[in-house]
């Protein structure tokens, strides 16, 4: 074949959109499968925690936390060009997806929802004083957990590059990060399925050396937390 007739084998934007969905589909039906696999406490549907406990409440609203953090950290690994935080952005991503999936899991397993469907977030936190709620969103009037970024955040995240990308992206994160530490830190130890206290406390441990992490980035680059 002659130069003129080679072919790119660069794949198109659509390609590689679609190579990404999959991989994330993958990650998602992996972690779900050990979540299924993974021998609860009793083997019988009259083992399965309850509707409105924490270890449901803890796996359905964490579930949808940790997503925005996921699609957070792809934007991240699409538009930085700073090592650091591509791989970053690649750890938080894959952990998180991992844990989604399971998560997700173990609610098909106890045949619930996949998500919250009553709206009100962390009602399962019922402690005075624990559980609170962060920003809301504009178009729908709703409560967001704490940490969540909104639509607006979100919208300018993407709209900044280089230096300026970087430094919203770790900040925007670390919020997410902190924001959904008290959630994990109450199924550590309320939740009554031993391997929901053991994820959620697996997440802390994690989470909390990327907090570091974050920020000792932010400060390399000369810039503080959100307020």
């Amino acid at each position: 074949m002659s130069s003129d007739e080679t072919v790119s084998e660069r794949p198109s934007g659509v390609a590689r959109t679609l190579v990404i969905g999959a991989a994330v589909l993958a990650v998602l039906l992996l972690g779900a499968a050990v979540g299924l696999l993974v021998k609860l406490p009793g083997s019988t549907s009259s083992a399965a925690p309850a509707s409105g406990s924490a270890d449901v409440g803890f796996c359905q609203d964490m579930s949808m936390h940790h997503l925005q953090g996921i699609q957070m950290a792809n934007i991240a690994r699409d538009r930085s060009a700073d090592p650091e935080i591509r791989q970053l952005a690649f750890d938080i991503a894959s952990t998180q997806l991992e844990q989604v999936g399971r998560m997700k899991g173990w609610l098909m397993m106890w045949n619930e929802h996949e998500q919250n469907v009553s709206g009100v977030y962390m009602a399962w936190m019922n402690d005075a004083g624990i559980h609170g709620h962060g920003a809301t969103t504009p178009e729908a009037g709703k409560p967001l957990m704490p940490g969540m970024a909104t639509t607006e955040e979100l919208t300018k995240l993407r709209t900044l590059s280089g230096g300026e990308f970087d430094v919203y992206f770790l900040q925007l994160m670390l919020r997410h990060h902190t924001g959904g530490a008290p959630m994990a830190e109450y199924a550590a130890t309320r939740a009554g399925q031993s391997v929901v206290r053991t994820l959620a406390d697996n997440m802390l441990k994690s989470q909390s050396a990327e907090t570091e992490l974050m920020k000792d980035y932010l400060a390399k680059r000369g810039a503080a937390p959100l307020p």
